[in-house]
């Protein structure tokens, strides 16, 4: 079973026991945190896609830890203008360990057969013949 979940306005493909590293999240270490935005469902050979998002799934996951990725040198230059920048950037990310994809069981629908309602409107219709017969 996996899932496809948008999350910091990216989509990642999930399993149960995957460690994902998605973008900083504001969740404490050690808590627990739900995915609601599933795109797509794959439950053995059975596919359910959203629109945009399927109803009653949820992703859960556990944040392992915060930390920052290596680090990206943003260099800046305009020949013989004497114009040079170096820039570092290290990407913030949450380390998320996805415990489970839960989706809603199906109720199962009881139909009743006959409905009192018939009986009434049967009666309705037999006093309504007679006072038009009368008149």
């Amino acid at each position: 079973m996996y899932a496809i979940i948008e999350s910091c306005g990216k989509q990642y493909k999930v399993t149960e026991g995957d460690v994902v590293f998605f973008e900083k999240l504001d969740t404490a270490e050690g808590k627990k945190v739900t995915f609601s935005n599933v795109v797509l469902v794959s439950n053995e050979g059975k596919v359910q896609i959203g629109n945009p998002y399927v109803k009653d799934v949820k992703v859960e996951g556990k944040v392992v830890s915060h930390g920052k990725h290596k680090k990206i040198i943003v260099y800046k230059m305009k020949p013989k203008k004497n114009y040079r920048r170096k820039q570092g950037h290290r990407q913030p990310y949450t380390k998320v360990e996805i415990t489970g994809i839960k989706t809603a069981a199906k109720k199962a629908e009881t139909t009743e057969k006959e409905a009192p309602a018939k009986e009434t409107t049967a009666k309705k219709t037999t006093i309504k013949k007679a006072e038009t017969a009368n008149k």
